[in-house]
């Protein structure tokens, strides 16, 4: 936290509420960016038919929990690189963990199923706009994951943009994801990684130009 910041949270009182903190306005932009994917998915594409049932199965919540896991993996790493002197050599196993799971279990998947079924339960029926739905989705809580690392102190600007484009990119495949019929880990474990690794590709692209100090 900056000494300004510190200082005027102090004056403020202990009575503030949540939004008057630094660290309360990030939270409430990311979720606030988070809701608005949320609802522009919504409008557009609309819930998946028969949610309800969905979310009863472990496929459903294997694909929800891989998302989640790369969103958390990327935060964390973005905040770790905006920290100068932060560990970071942790980083790259916690990003490939859930990577390495979710093609365990979609060979696993492929391997158990009938010849005849393999293929679609890698390529789907939404293969051909999945990851571009997801990297679309992320970009307002990329701006917003781009704006909180710029208030730190990043040094290595490609990866914290990267890491930024990772934590947005799993935050909007979680929201995809009441909207996606797919439920094939083989699925999930390539076609909504190429989402994700979408807006993570832009954030290594852009992030020595817009979060240089």
């Amino acid at each position: 936290m900056k000494t300004d910041d510190l200082i005027e949270m102090l004056s403020i009182g202990p009575d503030v509420g949540l939004a008057r903190t630094p660290a309360g306005r990030n939270a409430l932009l990311v979720l606030g960016a988070l809701l608005l994917s949320a609802v522009v998915m919504a409008a557009t594409l609309g819930l998946r038919p028969q949610l309800a049932q969905a979310v009863v199965l472990p496929a459903f919540w294997l694909k929800v929990v891989f998302s989640v896991a790369l969103a958390a993996a990327g935060w964390l790493a973005a905040r770790r690189l905006s920290a100068p002197g932060s560990r970071t050599g942790e980083l790259p196993l916690l990003v490939g963990a859930p990577v390495m799971l979710i093609w365990v279990a979609g060979a696993i998947t492929l391997a158990d199923a009938a010849p005849e079924l393999r293929v679609g339960l890698f390529w789907g029926s939404t293969w051909r706009y999945c990851a571009v739905l997801i990297t679309l989705m992320s970009l307002p809580v990329f701006a917003a994951t781009l704006s909180i690392v710029r208030q730190l102190a990043p040094t290595r600007l490609r990866l914290a943009g990267a890491a930024a484009g990772l934590a947005s990119g799993g935050a909007a495949a979680v929201v995809y994801c009441l909207h996606c019929p797919e439920m094939s880990a083989a699925f999930v474990g390539f076609w909504y990684l190429l989402g994700i690794l979408g807006p993570t590709a832009i954030g290594a692209l852009i992030g020595p130009h817009v979060l240089a100090w």
